[in-house]
């Protein structure tokens, strides 16, 4: 469990610089420079999700169950994790109306998939998981738009081949998930 822990401190905490140090995160921008700073949270993100996929795979082999999630728990998770998908698509694609809406539908998405992924799975490396990435996604969520609303950001025009083309990205990306990579890469086939 260990290995998770530091994993997680780690990689939220690399992501979380822009949430309560943000004045510390531009003087050491101004200090080692833009290039500098994205390569040093590059590199601590990396060592974190290494720890964090050798620790949870770790756990889950010897699993703390703290709850049994109910037998329809997995499909909704599945049928949730569809709008997750479009919105970590969204993020991506320019100009679609669900990054004008939300403007943060990377943050909304992973709140749509740690929320989902508790949903069915009760295991205390579960709770940890997810749980440490939904608290996450919801106060980066609070304070980008926080600092939206300081900088008096406009969204930019949307069309609708940006929404169009953002919706059908994250459907093709979670039906390959659903139908091969969540059994490939996680070992948990989906459709059984």
């Amino acid at each position: 469990m260990a290995p998770l822990i530091l994993g997680l401190i780690v990689f939220l905490g690399t992501h979380s610089v822009r949430i309560f140090a943000e004045d510390w995160r531009t003087r050491q921008i101004a200090r080692i420079g833009t290039g500098g700073w994205k390569g040093a949270c590059s590199l601590l993100s990396a060592i974190g999700l290494a720890l964090i996929v050798y620790g949870y795979g770790t756990a889950r082999a010897q699993p703390l169950q703290l709850w049994m999630a109910p037998a329809w728990a997995p499909r909704a998770a599945g049928l949730l994790m569809l709008p997750a998908m479009v919105l970590v698509a969204a993020a991506y694609v320019p100009g679609n109306h669900f990054r004008a809406r939300l403007g943060h539908p990377m943050l909304a998405g992973v709140t749509i998939w740690a929320f989902t992924h508790l949903l069915a799975n009760g295991a205390l490396a579960d709770l940890l998981l997810f749980g440490g990435f939904l608290a996450w996604a919801v106060l980066d969520y609070r304070a980008g738009a926080r600092r939206d609303r300081a900088a008096g950001a406009v969204s930019p025009p949307v069309t609708a081949t940006g929404s169009v083309l953002a919706a059908v990205i994250g459907i093709a990306g979670w039906a390959l998930f659903v139908l091969y990579l969540h059994g490939a890469l996680i070992g948990v086939p989906l459709l059984s």
